[in-house]
């Protein structure tokens, strides 16, 4: 499966978050720490998810970019 992860820059740390996956949170010292996290995190949540016998749910959130002009 292919989830979709949100990374946020915080003022110390990086944050991960699945919004397909609602409690699946990373934070690391780097993005690529808060990446390799995550993964370990959504791994962790589905096999706990299953071993509750909870549907898993299906990879549904998308990304895009919307470029915006301000006046000057």
């Amino acid at each position: 499966m292919r989830y979709m992860v949100v990374v946020e820059k915080g003022p110390s740390s990086y944050g991960a978050f699945v919004p397909d996956l609602p409690g699946c949170i990373a934070v690391g010292e780097t993005e690529a720490e808060a990446l390799e996290l995550i993964e370990e995190t959504i791994l962790l949540h589905l096999e706990d998810m299953k071993a509750s016998g909870l549907q898993i749910p299906p990879p549904a959130s998308k990304s895009t970019f919307v470029e915006v002009a301000l006046a000057a």
